[in-house]
């Protein structure tokens, strides 16, 4: 129940700045930008956070829905939603065959495959030119229409990936308290222990692995449209570690901690743009306080002071009443 409130909550403060401000660049513009990085962070957390698998190459994913649907509807005339099905198809294919191997790996290895797979499909942007347009990218892609309706200006595709995100963080709840959940969690505190109890863990690693793949590629397809443009800049191996720093502020294993960690990011190099030249060392600062001072990330931590502060008030009443 207190879930579901705390949902209702989540996405009334989404819907109702689009109803009072629809022409409000940060509702329209950074809020676009907002509800992306949520998805992704969200769909990061699920391997991350929920599962125990460290990821450095998720931006990979998300530039493979990006190029698919660019490519397949630019140079081939493809309709959107199917190039975009069949971009998802290829991710759920490319990413099952993936997990298994690189799954196997633990700690720091799994962190460099990871890794070397998201250098692999970015230096892939960049070098099949005849493809992909190289390094100057693509432009050109067709309006996505939804039931007949373009998405044509900004608000309609704020309210595009709004709903999109809200379905994405209903989605990630559902998944926690769910078997599956329950199963990711036993994986990610102990593997042996979760083989004993009869988990097939390659099975629910590989699982959460390609649902976190496709869920970043269809937030790519999405990202490209409102673009209308995509390049290698976009999908490289610094906004991988842009999406961990999310998940890892707002905390690990929490879906509201993956969508805090998105928004505070997303709205740093709004607030501090004139060190724009230092975002890199920025990011990192923050991420290694994090690290030191909330291990458990800034939106758990929170959360923990908040239910001791109940207790002891809840305590204190008891305590004056006896």
């Amino acid at each position: 129940m207190k879930a579901m409130v705390g949902y209702c909550l989540f996405a009334l403060s989404t819907i109702v700045p689009a109803i009072l401000f629809p022409d409000n660049y940060y509702v329209t513009v950074v809020g676009v930008t907002i509800c992306t990085n949520i998805v992704l962070a969200v769909s990061l957390n699920l391997l991350m956070g929920y599962a125990g698998q460290i990821s450095l190459g998720h931006a990979a994913f998300f530039g493979l829905g990006a190029y698919s649907s660019a490519v397949l509807t630019v140079k081939y005339g493809i309709e959107p939603w199917i190039a975009m099905i069949a971009g998802a198809f290829m991710v759920a294919v490319i990413s099952y065959i993936l997990s298994r191997p690189i799954l196997k790996l633990k700690g720091h290895y799994l962190a460099m495959a990871t890794l070397g797979l998201g250098i692999i499909v970015h230096i892939f942007f960049v070098q099949a030119d005849q493809l992909t347009g190289g390094p100057d990218g693509m432009s050109g892609l067709p309006v996505l229409t939804i039931f007949g309706i373009p998405i044509d200006n900004d608000i309609k595709w704020y309210w595009t990936f709004a709903i999109f995100m809200l379905l994405s963080v209903l989605f990630s709840l559902n998944i926690a308290r769910s078997r599956s959940g329950r199963a990711l969690a036993a994986v990610h505190g102990s593997e042996i222990a979760a083989q004993m109890l009869g988990v097939d863990t390659a099975k629910v690693k590989s699982h959460i692995f390609v649902f976190s793949a496709v869920l970043a590629c269809i937030t790519g397809s999405l990202f490209a449209h409102q673009q209308d443009f995509v390049s290698p800049e976009s999908f490289g191996f610094f906004f991988s570690i842009e999406l961990v720093t999310m998940v890892v502020l707002g905390g690990l294993g929490s879906t509201y901690g993956a969508v805090v960690g998105a928004i505070i990011l997303s709205l740093l190099p709004e607030l501090l743009i004139v060190f724009e030249d230092f975002e890199v060392l920025i990011f990192g600062a923050i991420l290694m306080t994090i690290m030191i001072f909330l291990p458990q990330g800034l939106f758990v931590a929170m959360e923990q002071a908040f239910h001791n502060f109940m207790n002891r008030r809840e305590q204190g009443a008891a305590n004056a009443t006896s």
